[in-house]
């Protein structure tokens, strides 16, 4: 039988334990993924015993308490607090989500939190998302229309029209969608992944948007587009419960019908 283990720079070790101020009654610890890619060492887990008296309810809460009153070195991206830039991605108990939405009562036991996986990290909990971006302007993000704009009112939109983008546009380029994809870890480098697919169906449908023939012309590839094999990972793991696996799904459908047009 065939053994794989991980190369030796890579096996994580156990760091620091930080306890919880004495007297503390209520506490819940965390696991934290580090990483400094100044140090000559192999990446580690600490824990973080917190005291949630003093501690707001969200992993995002707790990763700032850290930060703020613990220890200064841990790097992580936030901004928003609120579910909306996608700034504090990150796997926590095992499954790729938001920081500032995931609640710490939700999760049983020891708190493990981790980057994304399957992308280069910076540092700690930051990934390199240099490839993921440059995936999203590959498909040219942004209303393409020949047809000039009437200089007195903004192009326009049917009700019926504008509800095609809904479950689409609500999109926050978090990543957790492709990081959570087997596909995308196996064929980054050509598959533009869940996120980008859907975003490219964005507009594909938009009404005001002239370039459709153009947008299917450079999705319809064996590789960019159709790596998707429904594993469903996407869809399951969206924090903004959007279903990149349909919009997938439908940019195929639109290319079928195209050939038999």
């Amino acid at each position: 039988m065939a053994e794989f283990t991980l190369p030796k720079n890579s096996k994580i070790g156990k760091g620091k334990t930080w306890t919880a101020p004495a007297g503390a009654t209520n506490v819940r610890r965390f696991k934290v993924y580090r990483w400094d890619p100044d140090d000559d060492a192999n990446p580690r887990t600490d824990v973080y015993e917190i005291d949630m008296d003093s501690c707001g309810p969200m992993v995002l809460d707790a990763l700032i308490k850290i930060k703020n009153e613990i220890d200064p070195t841990l790097t992580f991206r936030r901004s928003c607090r609120e579910g909306i830039c996608g700034s504090c991605a990150m796997n926590i108990d095992g499954r790729n989500t938001l920081a500032c939405t995931k609640a710490i009562d939700d999760i049983g036991g020891e708190v493990g939190v981790y980057p994304l996986p399957h992308m280069e990290v910076v540092k700690d909990l930051v990934p390199d998302m240099t490839h993921f971006y440059a995936q999203y302007a590959s498909i040219q993000p942004w209303l393409k229309a020949d047809t000039p704009a009437d200089p007195d009112r903004e192009r326009l939109q049917s009700p019926a029209d504008r509800k095609k983008l809904d479950g689409l546009y609500e999109c926050i380029l978090c990543a957790c969608c492709s990081t959570a994809c087997p596909s995308y870890w196996w064929n980054s480098d050509r598959y533009l992944g869940p996120a980008v697919l859907l975003q490219a169906h964005r507009w594909i449908v938009d009404s005001r948007d002239e370039a459709t023939g153009e947008r299917l012309d450079q999705l319809e590839d064996p590789f960019r587009l159709y790596r998707c094999h429904t594993i469903m990972n996407c869809t399951n793991t969206c924090p903004k419960g959007l279903n990149p696996a349909k919009a997938i799904g439908e940019i195929k459908q639109l290319l079928v019908e195209r050939r038999g047009a």
